[in-house]
């Protein structure tokens, strides 16, 4: 199958080795060529998983419509703040029958199909967002150019699409480059699987001491203590009694089963956290104002949660709280600037216009 993957970071290069790698014709794209420099000389990238260390090949471009053309499904894991750029990019592009994947989305679903529909583009396209990456992945800086070092696959991807209507035909394609998929109702109700929203928000606000102080900081391992623990684990709390108040039902993948080694297997499986803390690649710097674990997991995902808790009737007094710490503490006011229901253009919807939307799509 020739897969679309868009973006240049962790990602994007996890996507294009692993599904490479599948067997799959995979082209990379990337907006600026220089960037694309080691992976076209090499033709491909390192990759470093269970498995060992070994080169894997794939085409890049940086042309989109180049990317685009004849691509049964396009793999797009870049963070949400960069969704609205790219699905202006891609309104002219996309045809019939193709699909797009957000592996997380925030919604992300919406908002393309929102922004192709509004450029005047009137083709049946669907959008799919899972409730996290499908790796846990750290691009590293060789020598010989790129390495790609991934240290866990997704074994369970819930995954809604958008309009759910056009997910029979979705599906088949989405499985056949991610077998660990599971069908969710629709886009939001992955949007509401996401868990970057859930154990980034509370990990960069009560770790902000640390993190402005110490030039590197791995808040998946010293910096998760638990008192940062209970707080992640009623926000995620919040998260499923608001899942629950719109209609969906379990699983929810609740965060706790993440840290754990026995139980139901959350989305990385029993040992997803253990192996992420012991391969030491989130021992990194991170700028509070500028981060992606800001600006996608706080600005966007969080800013949604608590909009939506609004919007349904749901008490979401941790998420509205962290929301506010977050934004107080880079001087930004994310309840104003995020992604909110008002961003989304629903706020005056009902919940049956909603569901139709869900359903039917943008028109």
């Amino acid at each position: 199958m020739r897969i679309a993957v868009l973006g240049g970071g962790n990602g994007s290069h996890a996507a294009a080795a692993d599904l490479a790698l599948a067997g799959h014709e995979v082209v990379l794209w990337r907006r600026e060529r220089a960037a694309l420099a080691p992976v076209l000389a090499s033709g491909g990238i390192e990759l470093l998983d269970g498995a060992g260390l070994r080169h894997v090949s794939f085409g890049a471009t940086d042309d989109l419509a180049d990317a685009v053309r004849g691509a049964a499904l396009v793999v797009a894991p870049i963070p949400a703040f960069a969704q609205a750029d790219l699905a202006r990019r891609l309104a002219p592009l996309l045809r019939d029958g193709q699909v797009v994947f957000l592996p997380p989305g925030t919604w992300g679903t919406l908002l393309l199909d929102q922004t192709v529909r509004a450029a005047g583009n009137k083709a049946e396209v669907a959008y799919a967002e899972a409730g996290t990456l499908p790796w846990l992945c750290r691009l590293h800086r060789t020598e010989t150019g790129t390495r790609i070092a991934i240290r866990v696959r997704a074994t369970r991807l819930p995954t809604g699409v958008h309009p759910a209507r056009l997910a029979p035909a979705a599906l088949p394609v989405l499985k056949a480059a991610f077998p660990a998929i599971e069908r969710l109702a629709d886009g939001l109700d992955g949007a509401l699987m996401n868990a970057g929203p859930i154990i980034h928000p509370p990990l960069i606000t009560m770790n902000a001491g640390p993190l402005q102080h110490f030039e590197r900081w791995d808040i998946h391992n010293e910096g998760t203590q638990p008192a940062i623990r209970n707080v992640t684990d009623v926000l995620d709390a919040e998260r499923v009694r608001l899942r629950e108040a719109l209609g969906y039902g379990p699983p929810h993948f609740p965060l706790a089963d993440h840290y754990k080694t026995d139980g139901d297997e959350w989305m990385y499986g029993r040992r997803g956290h253990t192996q992420l803390v012991d391969s030491a690649d989130w021992r990194e710097h991170i700028d509070l104002a500028t981060h992606r674990y800001m600006r996608e997991d706080v600005a966007c995902g969080l800013a949604l949660l608590a909009s939506l808790g609004a919007w349904a009737g749901v008490p979401m007094p941790v998420a509205s709280g962290l929301l506010a710490v977050a934004g107080a503490a880079i001087g930004e006011d994310f309840a104003r600037t995020g992604r909110t229901v008002a961003a989304m253009g629903i706020s005056g919807m009902d919940r049956a216009a909603l569901r139709r939307l869900l359903a039917e799509g943008a028109r």
